[in-house]
């Protein structure tokens, strides 16, 4: 378990909403990997919901992508934003282009993490949600 702060508990959460809003439509798998990423984050699920829900509409939330405090968690925000965007089997172009710039951001290779992401893809059904291993 990974003890994850307050501050990144919520750009973690906002940073996987601007992911979503990417491509102009919230896909069912997407609500659910969302809400329950946001309880693991120790958000109210009525949060959540409103936060989801108004994510395609809402224009005062600036779109840059998050710099956390350590690469682990970076790193672990990168693997579900993975997750969430090939939840409906596709990862839109502008959702790949928001992965990337959140690497670069927090000094990380962007191919490599979705390179292992993808052959733990392939050698499990099932890939674990990461904040479910962080601790608030």
């Amino acid at each position: 378990m990974l003890k994850i702060s307050l501050i990144d508990r919520s750009l973690y959460f906002k940073g996987l909403l601007l992911l979503i809003r990417k491509d102009a439509q919230i896909s069912d798998p997407e609500m659910i990997l969302m809400k329950q990423i946001g309880q693991y984050l120790g958000f109210e699920t009525e949060f959540c919901d409103t936060a989801i829900r108004d994510i395609l509409t809402n224009e005062h939330i600036v779109d840059s992508p998050p710099v956390f405090s350590t690469p682990e968690i970076a790193v672990r925000f990168i693997r579900d934003g993975i997750t969430i965007s090939h939840c409906d089997h596709d990862i839109h172009p502008k959702e790949w282009d928001w992965l990337e710039s959140v690497a670069k951001v927090n000094q990380l290779d962007f191919v490599p993490l979705f390179e292992k992401w993808k052959t733990d893809h392939f050698q499990k059904e099932l890939i674990p949600i990461e904040a479910e291993k962080l601790t608030v």
